[in-house]
């Protein structure tokens, strides 16, 4: 069995193509091996144009390696705040204080280097040691997966990983030894732009549509072939909005699970009614001055999916977080410059505020 993709043809049209038509991206402006870094992190779960505001905020407060190692986790995540996935942003953290221990602060030029660092895997190792230091290394990622099964008509399972080190060997054949980073990226936006996915792909654009066997066989929309999706789990849940005094409650998720360490709004299980609401705070000594509803949310996780009814409930001031333990009251500063409050309560939010 062969152990390579055939890809040599595509090599030139591909940067000629990239020269071009390449997008102006913050981090394109600068390639520092830190901003490439913090870039590719980014958007590992975020859309271009969504991270763009965020990188650039994040490097106004936190502009190096160093910076970022000595940031209080708390901030950090108030840095990272609508997108969402906060490990990557722990990661780095934890990354970042490595390479201050172990590199002075600087990122290593070296492939197997980075790969030992938290929250680096092939596709970011071999982004950052392209485009930062110009070392010929892959970064297969959806978009080079996409594009390379159509161009080769191949019905290969790309979530196995016998296939993706296939194509990495098969980049590292022809990535061009004097721009590896135009070439990875060039594959990266092809599949953004042109080779695009869940419709049909841009064809009469490409710059390899002459070679693209998929088009030329009619398989674009077919490809690539990979397992179908499970579906999300369900899950009600009651959000509780207490207030007292101008201040919110907030409550710490555990350490470990979904949204791990973050600040939330007390929730419940299930679709509570108000009689349902106001029988839970009688049996935890808690008395209302108001109690009122917020219109409905939803938020999808990867696995689950949250389907969430909410509640105001308006405590007098007498009663003190003593009467609530675990939670801190934040007011409307706090949530807005300290509290690092996921996206999925954001609707909720949004509606106290």
């Amino acid at each position: 069995m062969n152990d390579m993709y055939e890809l040599g043809a595509l090599t030139e049209p591909l940067c000629l193509w990239y020269e071009k038509n390449k997008r102006s991206m913050p981090w394109r402006e600068a390639p520092s091996p830190y901003h490439v870094w913090l870039s590719e992190i980014m958007l590992q779960q975020t859309r271009i144009e969504a991270a763009k505001a965020y990188y650039e905020r994040f490097l106004r407060r936190l502009p190096d390696v160093k910076a970022l190692a000595g940031v209080p986790e708390e901030e950090l995540l108030k840095l990272w705040e609508g997108l969402g996935y906060y490990n990557r942003a722990r990661n780095l953290q934890k990354a970042a204080r490595l390479v201050v221990e172990r590199y002075g602060g600087e990122l290593p030029a070296d492939y197997d280097l980075l790969l030992e660092l938290p929250g680096i895997g092939n596709y970011t190792a071999g982004a950052i040691a392209s485009i930062a230091y110009g070392i010929p290394a892959p970064a297969v990622d959806g978009n080079v997966l996409r594009v390379a099964m159509r161009y080769l008509d191949c019905d290969d399972d790309i979530s196995r990983a016998s296939v993706r080190s296939k194509l990495e060997r098969s980049i590292l054949a022809v990535i061009p030894k004097d721009r590896p980073g135009d070439f990875n990226q060039a594959l990266m936006e092809l599949g953004e732009v042109i080779c695009i996915p869940g419709g049909m792909p841009l064809c009469e654009q490409c710059p390899l549509a002459g070679d693209c066997q998929g088009r030329l066989h009619g398989r674009q929309r077919e490809l690539p072939v990979k397992p179908e999706k499970k579906n999300r789990r369900l899950e009600k849940r009651t959000i509780l909005v207490f207030l007292r005094d101008n201040a919110v409650a907030l409550g710490q998720r555990p350490e470990k699970g979904l949204l791990a360490g973050m600040w939330e709004f007390p929730s419940l299980e299930g679709h509570l009614s108000l009689s349902g609401v106001k029988t839970y705070l009688e049996k935890n000594h808690l008395e209302a001055k108001d109690i009122y509803p917020l219109e409905k949310g939803k938020h999808v996780f990867s696995h689950v999916e949250w389907h969430m009814q909410g509640y105001v409930v308006v405590l007098s001031s007498g009663q003190t977080k003593d009467i609530l333990p675990g939670l801190v009251w934040a007011d409307r500063k706090e949530l807005q410059s300290r509290y690092a409050i996921p996206v999925a309560f954001h609707s909720f939010l949004k509606q106290i505020l």
